[in-house]
């Protein structure tokens, strides 16, 4: 089987290991021409993620390329300690979420599907209109897979008429600080509810403290352009997020959140979507599906030899979990863009209710298991 892969990012590259494990012949196409890049900033694996990087061979990698993180913690801008939970995993779980820079996670992926033989070209984007080397390729494959994001040129061929991405109402900024002894104690993952945003801030094994902020707008930017004495400010009233951004902080990485309504055609037994070109699931799980949904297409297109029924397969098989998702990513992200009145009512409530309900409520996400795939 001849595979191309639009899209060398998270799903892209993973999608090639799981391809040449086994047997496809698979050549990447990225748009970029950096092999990796510093695109964005950090992100952090759950037990599900790192359950599929282990089918795939890259887990050990990407443990040493970032570093674990036992709890998670929720406070109110006052400082109020509303939720303190296990991070991406079950309690009992022996596995703990992982926390790298989203460059490192591509690189690992990348290196690994090119040691198994995949061919990765880069600066080659896929028109749509048969007018470079990507289309020519993926007019001749056998399998071709969208990788390609958000805005995927791949969902366009199957659907031109299909949804696009709108923008959510947040946009975040990212970065580094020095040592804070504020911060709290390591492994551990903070999520504070300011007045003006969301910060969320982890100390790092070096010292320094990984952060990053959502802030509400119901307007799109024109551009993202605050500098970290401004950011400061926003947070003037919250005094940890405050002294971090005062303390050396420097900004890495700026987003646009953007949501896309449910996707109708996600295949058409030679072309399928995988990762955020089908499913912009968001909640911190991005990256996580988008392994999984590699993981699972291998093992679809292993099971059979008709190509057509094992897409048709992994799509179903897929779409439920990803909607689910999806309708978690949305209350979530309302808890974001509260008013005053909603978030006094949520300082309130979390407490009581958050700890107790969360374990019912991710069960069904982090007890996942995606299965092996040929070594």
């Amino acid at each position: 089987m001849k595979a191309v892969v639009i899209g060398a990012g998270v799903a892209g590259a993973a999608s090639a290991i799981a391809l040449r494990r086994i047997g496809a012949e698979v050549t990447v196409y990225e748009a970029y021409p950096d092999p990796a890049g510093k695109v964005g900033a950090f992100l952090s694996l759950a037990v599900n993620g790192l359950r599929a990087l282990e089918a795939l061979g890259c887990l050990d990698a990407v443990r040493a390329a970032g570093f674990e993180v036992d709890r998670q913690r929720m406070w109110s801008g006052r400082g109020k300690l509303l939720g303190d939970v296990p991070r991406g995993r079950a309690a009992d779980d022996p596995l703990r979420s992982v926390t790298l820079m989203r460059a490192d996670l591509v690189a690992a992926l990348r290196a690994e599907a090119v040691r198994l033989g995949a061919r990765l070209v880069v600066g080659e984007r896929l028109t749509g209109v048969g007018a470079g080397a990507a289309d020519e390729a993926a007019a001749r494959a056998d399998l071709v897979v969208g990788a390609d994001g958000l805005r995927s040129a791949v969902r366009r061929t199957l659907d031109p008429d299909g949804p696009e991405p709108a923008y959510a109402g947040l946009y975040g900024l990212a970065g580094i600080a020095q040592g804070v002894p504020e911060a709290g104690p390591g492994r551990t993952f903070n999520l504070t509810f300011g007045r003006r945003g969301t910060f969320l801030h982890l100390p790092a094994p070096d010292g320094t403290v990984w952060w990053s902020v959502q802030i509400a707008d119901p307007a799109v930017p024109a551009g993202i352009e605050l500098g970290v004495e401004e950011l400061a400010g926003l947070f003037a009233d919250e005094q940890v997020p405050r002294r971090i951004l005062g303390a050396g902080a420097r900004i890495d990485a700026t987003t646009l959140f953007h949501v896309l309504p449910p996707v109708p055609r996600r295949q058409d037994g030679r072309c399928v979507l995988v990762g955020d070109a089908a499913h912009p699931v968001g909640a911190g799980q991005g990256a996580s599906m988008a392994l999984e949904d590699a993981v699972a297409l291998a093992r679809a297109l292993h099971a059979g030899p008709d190509r057509a029924a094992a897409l048709a397969a992994f799509d179903h098989g897929r779409a439920a979990r990803a909607g689910k998702l999806a309708r978690s990513a949305a209350a979530n992200r309302d808890a974001k863009t509260a008013g005053p009145l909603a978030a006094r009512v949520r300082d309130a409530v979390m407490p009581l209710v958050f700890t107790r309900a969360y374990t019912r409520s991710t069960n069904w996400l982090y007890d996942y298991r995606p299965g092996a795939l040929p070594q």
